[in-house]
């Protein structure tokens, strides 16, 4: 293997690397964001639930 071709392959594998390391920081963003959501949706809905109960 010449030289080029293994400097060429750790460049690669450094990048893949790091966009593993991106992906995964991405994922956890958006487990969080999701988490989040489900709560303000609960949050919503008792709101709405006693907003109901405030007309009746």
């Amino acid at each position: 293997m010449s030289d080029d071709l293994a400097a060429l392959l750790l460049v690669l594998a450094t990048e893949n690397a790091e966009l593993r390391q991106q992906l995964a920081a991405a994922q956890d963003m958006l487990m969080e964001t999701a988490i989040d959501a489900g709560h303000l949706h609960t949050r919503i809905e008792a709101v709405q639930d006693e907003w109901d109960a405030w007309q009746e």
